[in-house]
């Protein structure tokens, strides 16, 4: 069994920043992707970012430029670094492991971006 734990969610000012972690306990096999997924009021869940265990990442087109994702391979914990925020980032961010094809995901952290 496979835990994610999110943190990092919060509300913040349109041009601010926040930083979301996630950190996976459990039986995890060392090869995995980690990736950062969203879902706004209304709307269906996307992709935002993700890395695969080798370092390569995909994002995006609406956050290229202003988010990057990160990965910690010794604390099984991934990273989105949040710059330059707008109010359309507003949602709920979900962490996930994709572990051979097996899918687990955290409980989502809200992100709030609003004056």
């Amino acid at each position: 069994q496979v835990q994610l734990v999110e943190s990092g969610g919060g509300l913040v000012q349109p041009g601010g920043s926040l930083r979301l972690s996630c950190a996976a306990s459990g039986s995890i096999f060392r090869i995995y992707t980690m990736g950062w997924y969203r879902q706004a009021p209304g709307k269906q869940r996307e992709l935002v970012a993700q890395i695969t265990s080798g370092g390569s990442t995909d994002y995006a087109d609406v956050v290229k430029g202003r988010f990057t994702i990160s990965r910690d391979n010794a604390k099984n914990t991934v990273y989105l670094q949040m710059n330059s925020l707008k109010p359309e980032d507003t949602a709920v961010y979900y962490c996930r492991l994709n572990n051979g094809g097996y899918l687990y995901w955290g409980q989502g952290t809200q992100v709030t971006v609003s004056s």
